[in-house]
């Protein structure tokens, strides 16, 4: 195993104020539990889980509460035991709600798990992709892509190479940061099973070189790993996390337009994501909590939580010690592919990497009203997907959508570094936004039609 700098450059991209020194060095510290838990059936990419418990059931911790609602699903697993006091409705960070199963809280009440599979080596390649499935274990760097299907590529289309991506390019979050720290050796044991599962010969751990104590962690836990093993060391530079930049930025390969990773003999997955499949895998661990940042210079202590799913935005915020000024922006996930949020009662899933709570110095509210295009051509040269925003913006609000379609619309990964450097500060990926979910919506009902 060797340690190289990356030889590849996206095209565009930005540097912006990272701020990640707030929460850095917090090392990963568990929440107490807090007394009721509103778990989302909704905590993933696709159709949410359906409950499979009633109102007044005694669950188990670990106790499945959801199961799949579809091919592209997830399971949701009862975080702590206790009781179902509700099956009602939480809010999610896109404004969206969802069933939730809301359990008063019994730390002293049983648990279960999965029967561990030790001798994973030996295991046959179903019995880890059904295992993964099982502990409902997702893509956690965001999209919340099910992992089962992730790992089930077509049999035309082999895989040879597997990305783990530490890079966390968002600013402030740190979660993924402190995980290679202190669970290095569990996310090796979870690459590993990955690239069993795939059959690829090619392992590439990607981090950004701004994250020195990661990389150190990291090249000691995959020192003695054998076959095509590297650690990629990349330029701090946003969108360096996205999956298409990154493979790029590892391999020289591109994703073609429309396509996916698979199709190049790809598949990219997040750090924080190996180590949940190392302990559904080797601990029959269902996938019930996850490290999340909480940081912002409004918060007197950033930290990084260890919290069960379901734990309230506003219990994350009292473990912090509260708020030391007051929150004019709070931010699910981070500030340039997160939602800004209007509270507090929401409740945390598998996609919950942080929470950033900004002052008003900070959030410069006041500032920021749109104006007409200036024609800069900023966006242009920032957009990753080589796109060009401007255009598809004045599109939307002329509510031409067929013209936005034919500028590729739909490759834009809402990375948000458009209206990051936009200096009229146009809202050019809620634009592009609004554009993809008309343009899938109107193509969903065309093929409708035709059946």
């Amino acid at each position: 195993m060797k340690t190289t700098s990356s030889p590849f450059v996206f095209t565009g991209g930005i540097h912006p104020d990272y701020h990640k020194e707030l929460s850095a060095s917090a090392p990963i510290t568990a929440i107490a539990m807090p007394r009721v838990l509103a778990v989302p059936m909704a905590q993933h990419l696709g159709a949410p889980a359906k409950p499979v418990v009633k109102l007044g059931d005694i669950v188990k911790k670990n106790q499945l509460i959801g199961e799949p609602g579809g091919f592209i699903s997830a399971a949701i697993h009862a975080p702590v035991a206790g009781k179902v006091t509700s099956i009602g409705e939480a809010i999610t960070p896109s404004g969206r709600t969802c069933a939730a199963v809301v359990i008063e809280t019994d730390e002293q009440g049983e648990a279960e798990c999965l029967a561990p599979i030790t001798d994973w080596q030996r295991a046959d390649k179903a019995a880890l992709q059904n295992r993964i499935g099982e502990a409902g274990v997702v893509g956690m760097g965001g999209a919340g892509f099910p992992t089962k299907v992730k790992l089930s590529p077509p049999a035309n289309k082999p895989i040879d190479t597997l990305i783990l991506n530490g890079a966390e390019c968002e600013p402030y979050l740190t979660s993924d940061h402190r995980m290679m720290i202190e669970h290095a050796k569990e996310i090796r044991i979870g690459a590993e099973i990955i690239r069993s599962i795939l059959g690829a010969k090619t392992v590439r751990v990607a981090i950004e070189d701004n994250k020195p104590e990661a990389i150190a962690a990291m090249e000691k836990a995959f020192a003695d790993i054998e076959g095509d093993v590297e650690i990629f060391v990349l330029e701090t530079s946003y969108p360096q996390g996205a999956e298409k930049q990154q493979i790029y930025s590892v391999t020289g390969r591109e994703v073609p337009r429309g396509g996916l990773p698979m199709d190049i003999g790809c598949v990219v997955e997040n750090v924080s994501t190996a180590y949940a499949l190392f302990d559904a895998v080797l601990n029959g661990q269902p996938l019930t909590r996850r490290v999340a940042s909480v940081t912002g210079d409004a918060v007197t202590t950033p930290s990084n939580l260890l919290v069960p799913n379901g734990t309230s935005y506003a219990d994350l915020v009292a473990a912090c010690g509260g708020l030391k000024s007051k929150a004019v922006k709070i931010i699910s996930g981070g500030p340039m592919m997160g939602f800004s949020v209007n509270t507090l009662n929401m409740p945390t899933g598998k996609t919950t990497s942080g929470v950033v709570l900004l002052s008003a110095a900070s959030a410069l509210v006041s500032s920021y009203t749109s104006q007409a295009c200036i024609s800069c051509g900023r966006c242009v040269e920032a957009c990753p997907m080589r796109l060009i925003p401007s255009e598809v913006s004045q599109f939307i609000e002329a509510d031409d959508i067929e013209s936005a379609a034919q500028v590729h619309t739909l490759d834009c990964i809402e990375c948000g570094a458009c209206s990051y450097v936009c200096p009229a500060h146009r809202p050019l990926t809620h634009h592009c936004r609004r554009a993809k979910a008309v343009i899938l919506a109107k193509r969903a009902a065309d093929a409708a039609k035709q059946q």
